[in-house]
């Protein structure tokens, strides 16, 4: 019987030690100068005196509580003014990176446009335009030298022609100028044959 009475006192005993350290734990964690706002009235609220209806707070809390909720706001203004100032110099950095991108887009655009361009009498031309107009310009070079050698060749054909015939027609000349001095040289000699007749006709 005794034992057992022992064991339950010993049980109230734990049981109000462990009720007792939550408390002070309870009270240890709020406090007027450590903590949040939350927790600085909820402090207050506990540690202030009833009267009816009423809280009876103690004056220097209320000031230190004015004095801390005053600096938490103030301290969440720096905080929203250094937000503040952070998020335009990040607007900033990131219109500045826009720009560097449309820039090095532009640049990226431009190489390419020069990699698939070739500078034509100071002209950028694509390089299949670039391609069909050479290809054109050896086209209508090789027609102006076919052209060209078709009528070589037909002046040729035509020089040759007429060297023949200057040709044949010098020695048609030839051939008519040495019967022509053969015929000259006949009439001379009969002529001469004549002469001779006469003189011997009127020797006699």
């Amino acid at each position: 019987m005794m034992t057992k009475f022992f064991k339950v006192a010993i049980l109230i005993f734990l049981t109000t030690f462990n009720l007792q350290a939550q408390e002070e734990e309870a009270d240890e964690k709020l406090s007027l100068t450590t903590g949040s706002i939350e927790n600085q009235f909820e402090y207050i609220f506990q540690k202030s005196n009833n009267y009816q209806d009423y809280k009876v707070v103690k004056k220097n809390w209320l000031y230190i509580l004015r004095n801390n909720t005053l600096d938490s706001v103030k301290r969440v203004e720096n905080e929203l003014l250094v937000s503040k100032n952070l998020s335009a110099e990040q607007e900033k950095k990131i219109n500045e990176l826009n720009a560097q991108l449309a820039e090095s887009n532009n640049n990226l655009a431009n190489v390419t446009e020069e990699k698939d361009s070739i500078s034509f009498f100071g002209a950028l031309i694509n390089k299949p335009a670039y391609k069909g107009i050479m290809w054109g310009i050896v086209v209508v070079l090789v027609l102006i030298l076919g052209l060209f050698v078709y009528r070589f060749k037909n002046a040729n054909i035509i020089t040759q022609e007429a060297k023949k015939s200057l040709s044949e027609l010098e020695a048609e000349y030839e051939e008519h100028r040495r019967k022509a001095l053969e015929r000259e040289q006949k009439a001379r000699r009969q002529l001469q044959d004549e002469i001779n007749k006469q003189k011997l006709t009127k020797s006699k």
